[in-house]
């Protein structure tokens, strides 16, 4: 698999919490990564000592890394309900959809990303678009220039206001995100 994100939890179970058991800690750290479906990780909670059919059939995601926080409150979202919509996305084996999934969780939310995945499965990205270390100065010259491919004459090139165009496209589908701009269409 390609080295993305690392999308990391520790699953925990809420009756093992409660009585403040040996796995009351949860398991150990699970790269998602590693795993292709969810009876993969079933095993491995079960050589860590989970009894999954009795005290520890309630699980919970007891801390994660890799995706960034969003207002998620973790503890009511079901390890095996991420880990499958993780995977049906397909950012846990691609580096740029991961990018894409960044971004995107940056401007809008986990939630609304989990409704894509759930409506178009891993074609959830097909209309998102990144334009890494653009700001909207940069994405209008990109636009006029490479997308809509107009030959501006050099003489010409000093009267095109990129900064006024750049400023139309925030309300066009565009939004800023910590390296540049997305693009989102649906």
């Amino acid at each position: 698999m390609i080295s993305t994100g690392n999308v990391s939890i520790v699953i925990g179970s809420w009756s093992s919490y409660n009585a403040c058991n040996e796995r009351a800690l949860g398991s150990s750290w699970l790269n998602l990564e590693d795993y292709n479906d969810w009876d993969e990780i079933v095993e491995e909670l079960e050589k860590q000592g989970f009894e999954l059919d009795g005290i520890d059939e309630e699980l919970f995601i007891q801390d994660i890394e890799g995706i960034p926080s969003s207002g998620v409150n973790w503890d009511y979202v079901n390890p095996q309900t991420l880990f499958e919509t993780l995977y049906e996305s397909g950012i846990l084996d691609d580096n740029y959809k991961y990018e894409v999934f960044e971004a995107y969780v940056e401007v809008r939310s986990y939630r609304d990303w989990e409704e894509l995945v759930n409506n178009y499965g891993s074609r959830w990205d097909d209309d998102i678009n990144l334009y890494r270390k653009m700001d909207y100065t940069d994405l209008a010259h990109h636009m006029i220039h490479e997308v809509c491919c107009y030959e501006i004459p050099e003489w010409l090139e000093n009267y095109v206001d990129y900064e006024a165009y750049g400023r139309d496209l925030k309300f066009d589908g565009y939004e800023e995100y910590s390296d540049g701009i997305i693009e989102i269409r649906r």
